[in-house]
């Protein structure tokens, strides 16, 4: 089966999803895969390992969160405010950062990305602790009431859709070869005369952007925004979520994502299912351990998948195309 077919299969099964599943969730899924493909261009594909993601997706999800519900913007200019504030900090943060390499990198975008959580915090528009609420959702283009579940669900499709084409269309073309060859080798790139600085940056800024776009989407969603989405261990899941999935891969971090997101909300369920089905009670409390069960599949993974899900699946095919031909010979 080509990759064509499998992606017009996974783009029906998308279509067909919200007859069968719950369409805020399915919303948040693919907010959140989107998030994670927005990081592993950044990782997986320029070698730039950031611990502060966190600040554009809840950045741009207060900026907009505050325009619709207070200023009352249309949700697409609130939407497109949302990711212009992420690509702005982006900038900014990517700046400064790039100036280093490796840990001093990611140390500087904690730093930073804490100090965005701080501003949050004592911010007078985000509400601190208590966050920001009732946020409309509105109409899109004055046309599509998007109160509507059904109807909302498809415009964030079609917005994750073409996030993921962004990235894909980045990633295959000569830009996205550069930043291949900045990931493998920056001194040889160096050497051949590429300004690597500014296609690191050019990297941060749209990669901070679409976790921007990420970020204001779901806001729009749910109708709140909290600090939870500043706070740095939402940093630390998107990498749970990119380093489960496969790191490097297109496919990856929507799958880490899936299955990082659907563990969060829906354990406990799974839990008092086994603790009913097989009579045992400690079943039920598996909703209290997500982050005990999130560990230990991370541990899994970095032991026995190190490619993650999606690359030792990967690798699994490639193996058995070339000793398909050996055996025929």
């Amino acid at each position: 089966m080509n990759r064509k077919t499998l992606s017009l299969l996974g783009l029906l099964l998308f279509l067909a999803a919200p007859f069968f599943a719950y369409p805020v969730f399915l919303m948040k899924l693919l907010c959140f895969a989107l998030f994670a493909c927005a990081f592993n261009l950044l990782i997986g594909f320029t070698g730039l390992l950031s611990f502060g993601h966190a600040a554009f997706l809840g950045s741009a999800g207060y900026v907009t969160g505050h325009l619709l519900a207070v200023v009352g913007l249309p949700t697409e200019l609130g939407i497109a405010a949302g990711v212009a504030a992420a690509g702005l900090l982006g900038l900014a943060i990517g700046l400064l950062a790039i100036r280093r390499q490796g840990i001093y990198f990611s140390m500087i975008t904690l730093a930073l990305a804490q100090m965005v959580y701080f501003a949050a915090l004592r911010a007078p528009f985000t509400h601190g602790e208590d966050g920001l609420q009732g946020v409309p959702r509105g109409r899109l283009l004055g046309l599509l009431d998007l109160s509507n579940d059904l109807t909302m669900y498809y415009v964030v499709l079609a917005i994750a859709a073409a996030g993921f084409a962004l990235i894909y269309r980045t990633v295959h073309s000569p830009f996205g070869q550069v930043l291949k060859a900045i990931k493998e080798n920056e001194a040889r790139a160096v050497s051949l005369g590429y300004e690597v600085d500014r296609y690191k940056l050019l990297a941060f800024v749209l990669s901070a952007s679409l976790a921007g776009l990420a970020g204001a989407t779901k806001t729009v969603v749910l109708g709140f925004e909290t600090l939870t989405d500043v706070h740095w261990t939402m940093s630390g899941l998107v990498v749970l979520m990119t380093l489960v999935g496969g790191m490097g891969t297109m496919a990856g971090p929507i799958v880490g994502a899936f299955l990082i997101i659907a563990l969060e909300n829906k354990l406990g369920d799974w839990g008092t299912w086994l603790s009913e089905r097989l009579g045992i009670a400690w079943f039920a409390s598996l909703g209290e351990s997500v982050g005990m069960v999130t560990g230990l599949i991370f541990i899994v993974c970095v032991l026995l998948f190190r490619r993650g899900i999606v690359g030792e699946m990967g690798a699994l095919l490639e193996s058995g195309k070339r000793t398909a031909p050996a055996e025929r010979t």
